[in-house]
């Protein structure tokens, strides 16, 4: 089942500004959080440098920029997903897709190779490699889409037939070509899918909740029964 989303439907799942799980994704490991760290503090002492040598003059265009420096490394996260954000909503046309895991398989990714010497004085390679779930997920109509995330322990869970909820994105009103298209929902687990978290999840639940009352009033109303013609 495909069902086209309004532009505000799809502002609203899909934000502007980074939610809390965006934040959290682009906060990145204690190494990156570092980097940041080091480029705010070489960012500050250049312009404290600059205004001490050159007696630059721009008193609040010199603060602006030292407290932009001086946070950048909590700022930056913010700035990042939103940029991320704001590609998928470039997208025309959004819309709400439920289907089932047609197939499911795990791969292994590489991630990163570095060559380095043993005790032997001998070049090893190490390559870190990530396990993978693939998901292949599609409808009645043909539809599939081809889906890759980090594997989790609580993928375990995910078996074939299971239905799955996602939303898609094109620049066709018809949907007939589908660009770009979000993390995975499995609403008979409560369980997101996802390497970055696209969506609003809880106005993307609430989508989800009304399309599932709407479809299953459907098949709960009974037919209407013709007149009888007169003669």
């Amino acid at each position: 089942m495909l069902v086209p989303l309004t532009r505000q439907k799809f502002e609203q799942v899909v934000p502007l500004i980074a939610t809390g799980l965006q934040y959290k994704y682009y906060w990145g490991k204690f190494s990156n959080f570092l980097q940041r760290l080091l480029i705010s503090v070489v960012a500050v002492v250049v312009i404290l440098f600059a205004t001490s040598v050159f007696k630059l003059e721009f008193a609040s265009i010199v603060f602006v920029l030292w407290v932009v420096s001086a946070f950048f490394w909590l700022w930056y996260p913010v700035f990042q997903a939103s940029m991320r954000n704001l590609q998928c909503r470039r997208y025309k046309y959004g819309g709400f897709f439920r289907g089932r895991v047609l197939d499911w398989w795990i791969t292994d990714q590489l991630v990163t190779k570095q060559e380095t010497v043993n005790s032997k004085g001998e070049l090893v390679i190490v390559e870190n490699r990530e396990k993978q779930i693939n998901l292949e997920v599609g409808d009645d109509t043909g539809f599939s889409i081809e889906f890759v995330a980090p594997l989790r322990s609580a993928h375990k869970v995910i078996t074939r037939g299971q239905i799955a909820e996602m939303v898609v994105m094109s620049n066709r009103s018809d949907l007939s070509s589908i660009e770009e298209f979000s993390d995975i929902y499995f609403p008979g687990r409560n369980l997101w899918v996802s390497d970055y978290p696209y969506l609003r999840r809880d106005f993307f639940n609430e989508v989800g909740r009304r399309l599932r009352e709407d479809q299953q009033n459907k098949q709960e109303r009974p037919p209407r029964r013709r007149r009888r013609e007169e003669d």
